[in-house]
């Protein structure tokens, strides 16, 4: 691995490449721009990002039964619904609820919806998963989220929302990519890129702890296991994908 003074250094070139647009960022400019343009290249990027990981989300994303309610039918939550990309994988005729704290990503979900005929859309909430008080505790059978806590201001904020809203029994079902192992040159690198690539990703950060987030959450039962997504040279790796429960 690179010697440890030389990510520092390297952050900071990045820091100085980066002030034009810490400039706007500060006069509120670039936050409203990439609030319109994010969910259109999200649209674009995400249906190639899911057929990397099909595959390993079908295991985990199909034992939905399990946590059913007495009636059979699942009440599902999903944070950061983004476009819609994981629709396709929840079971015929659940109840869903969608939350995201960007209301233009709203087109794109609809969009997704009409081709995922099967389900039923409850609720559509612009909201944070920082703050989701407008779903009731305990009121959802599983919490999805995919892709979503390496963007939040606060992973352990969103971890107890989670387990506020599922009821006793109920599953957190998640897709995260995560810091690589602190010795390794993937490592390294998530550092260096990690300022730019917040500026760029709305707020996405590659070096996220998330696993150790979740090990520290009061749930019962955690099952995870880590995934290598392709191309190896992309800093957003590795993943970790799994399902906790409450």
């Amino acid at each position: 691995p690179a010697g440890p003074a030389l990510a520092p250094f390297l952050r900071r070139c990045v820091r100085l490449l980066l002030s034009p647009v810490r400039l706007l960022a500060r006069l509120g400019l670039r936050d409203s721009f990439c609030t319109k343009v994010f969910p259109y290249l999200t649209a674009k990027v995400a249906p190639i990002c899911n057929r990397k990981v099909y595959q390993q989300k079908q295991k985990p994303f199909s034992n939905w039964r399990k946590f059913a309610g007495p009636s059979g039918q699942l009440t599902l939550l999903e944070i950061g619904t983004g476009t819609g990309t994981n629709f396709q994988f929840y079971p015929p005729g659940c109840r869903l609820t969608c939350t995201d704290p960007n209301p233009n990503f709203r087109k794109f979900l609809l969009e997704s919806l009409s081709e995922n005929q099967h389900l039923k859309l409850e609720h559509l909430v612009v909201a944070s998963g920082e703050d989701l008080h407008q779903i009731p505790d305990g009121a959802v059978d599983a919490v999805v989220c995919a892709l979503v806590l390496c963007s939040v201001t606060n992973i352990k904020k969103v971890l107890t929302e989670v387990l506020r809203v599922l009821r006793l029994g109920g599953a957190f079902y998640f897709l995260e990519h995560v810091a690589a192992d602190h010795s390794s040159r993937t490592y390294f690198w998530q550092k260096v890129c990690d300022p730019v690539w917040k500026y760029f990703g709305d707020g996405c950060s590659l070096s996220r702890e998330t696993q150790q987030e979740l090990e520290k959450t009061n749930f019962s039962e955690l099952n995870l296991r880590c995934i290598h997504v392709t191309p190896s040279w992309i800093p957003t790796r590795p993943h970790i994908i799994g399902y906790a429960v409450k």
